[in-house]
């Protein structure tokens, strides 16, 4: 499967974006979908997770209250709606397709065998 990511972009503190991710090439319905960031000079952070059995997402402790993760299978395309933004979310943020991760494993960028190629999301103070 392929995934396209996109809407970052500039914003200042406490402003909204929305994210997209598009898939193809495959059956979009059959991965468990997550959204992962990256600031520089830090790991990739987990962000939030969908099971393909289960619409309800899941998120890190950092986002949780803010960002809401949702997925819309007849578009093949997983969304994130960040609220509420501050400096410290600003990052690269990647989707990441799986179709064999258990949920206890969903916050290891490792277990996922597909990756978008990231959108640039800086929010400034």
């Amino acid at each position: 499967v392929q995934l396209q990511a996109s809407g970052g972009g500039l914003v200042q503190a406490g402003a909204s974006l929305r994210l997209s991710c598009a898939a193809s090439g495959g059956n979009f319905r059959s991965y468990a979908m997550a959204w992962f960031r990256q600031a520089p000079g830090k790991e990739r952070e987990f962000v939030a997770f969908m099971h393909r059995y289960s619409g309800t997402p899941n998120y890190a402790d950092a986002v949780k209250g803010r960002f809401a993760m949702s997925r819309d299978n007849a578009k093949n395309t997983v969304y994130l709606q960040m609220n509420s933004l501050n400096p410290e979310d600003t990052a690269v943020y990647y989707c990441a397709a799986s179709a064999t991760i258990i949920y206890s494993s969903r916050g290891n960028p490792t277990n996922y065998a597909y990756w978008g190629q990231g959108t640039q999301v800086t929010v400034s103070s």
